[in-house]
């Protein structure tokens, strides 16, 4: 009898040329090489704010559903950091300054329209997200730190200081998903959006490309 796959890994398995698609788009590459501006880091700040107000915003739908409940914990909130991040990268009128892409305002509509009523959508996005932040994220961290000169404020949304050991977090949020009851279609299900988030994210990426394609030639 063939052993049964952990659902974590499944989804890792499942994923990854998704995820290896999102990390590898341009506008991404650029400003990890050093390529790329302080604009580019403020532009990319600025969408997560919109992603992440829909997120968190779900997560205050979902927080009494049994299976969501247990992914969601406060030590992940990041909507305040990022607007901390953009007050200090902006300005007291930050607000008035950001607008969403086209690929983040179907992003935010995915999320409330899946990932506020269906647990399974929810923990895929929010899988998807967090998980992230706490992986790749803080390699970014470190690198705009050292490219733009930044200590923690600019980049306080990739500091998770409720989290103490983030490799003993991520392994408890993997054994999660292994203990949820879903049947192996709800699997796919789930399976199926993270994939759906992965192309958002590199969708979003193409989208700042080209807004930054178009700044330049307006400049």
């Amino acid at each position: 009898m063939a052993a049964v796959i952990p659902f974590s890994q499944a989804l890792r398995e499942r994923t990854w040329t998704g995820h290896s698609d999102s990390e590898g788009a341009g506008f991404m590459t650029d400003l990890m090489s050093g390529k790329g501006t302080r604009d580019d880091y403020i532009a990319l700040v600025a969408q997560h704010y919109f992603i992440y107000e829909a997120l968190e915003a779900a997560a205050e739908r979902m927080k009494n559903d049994p299976v969501a409940a247990e992914f969601i914990s406060p030590k992940l909130t990041r909507l305040p950091a990022i607007e901390e991040d953009l007050r200090f990268l902006i300005g007291e009128d930050w607000r008035e300054q950001i607008t969403p892409l086209p690929t983040t305002g179907r992003y935010v509509q995915r999320i409330n329209e899946v990932a506020a009523t269906w647990n399974g959508g929810f923990i895929a996005h929010h899988y998807t997200r967090y998980l992230g932040d706490l992986s790749g994220g803080q390699i970014i961290r470190t690198l705009m730190q050292r490219q733009f000169g930044f200590e923690t404020n600019g980049v306080g949304f990739y500091l998770f200081g409720d989290i103490a050991k983030p490799k003993e977090f991520k392994e408890t949020y993997r054994a999660q998903l292994d203990a949820v009851g879903w049947d192996d279609a709800e699997r796919d299900r789930v399976i199926d959006e993270v994939l759906v988030a992965y192309r958002f994210n590199t969708e979003l990426f193409l989208d700042l490309a080209d807004a930054k394609g178009s700044s330049a030639q307006i400049a």
